[in-house]
């Protein structure tokens, strides 16, 4: 990893996370009676517990609304929790606001256009390798591994 992402890594106090295509494949998957189910994976929950126990704060912003986050959210422990944020950057301002730390201080990983204003406004922009290309080109690291 380049030492300039390293550095932005290291004044980290707060991580957010997108949940579609970030902290699940991206797929929707709709129960007979309508209920949205989403699929996270284990090992992303640990990594999330570890960040937390390391003194950083995760958060998740998301454009959707679904019990499954809310649950998921409870689970790891995640309080700062936004979301049905159509206005991505809306949300990003309100989290920072709760949690009291600069946007420089502030990590987003996302991996789709309406990320895009967070991506370039934080101090740390992270994404997947299924995002477009226009999202890709505009955060500081890639991640090796696929959302979810």
């Amino acid at each position: 990893m380049r030492d300039d992402v390293l550095e932005r890594m290291r004044k980290l106090r707060l991580m957010i996370f997108d949940v579609d295509g970030v902290l699940t494949d991206g797929t929707l998957y709709f129960s007979e009676t309508g209920a949205e189910l989403k699929a996270f994976n284990a090992r992303d929950g640990h990594g999330l517990k570890m960040l937390r126990e390391s003194g950083v704060a995760v958060a998740i912003l998301s454009a959707r609304r679904s019990r499954a986050v809310e649950v998921r959210a409870a689970e790891l422990g995640i309080t700062l929790v936004e979301q049905g944020s159509a206005d991505k950057g809306a949300g990003f301002e309100k989290l920072i606001g709760e949690a009291r730390v600069s946007a420089a201080a502030t990590g987003y990983m996302g991996d789709d256009w309406v990320d895009l204003p967070v991506l370039t406004r934080c101090g740390f922009a992270a994404s997947v390798p299924e995002a477009p290309d226009a999202v890709r080109e505009r955060v500081h690291h890639v991640t090796r591994s696929a959302g979810g």
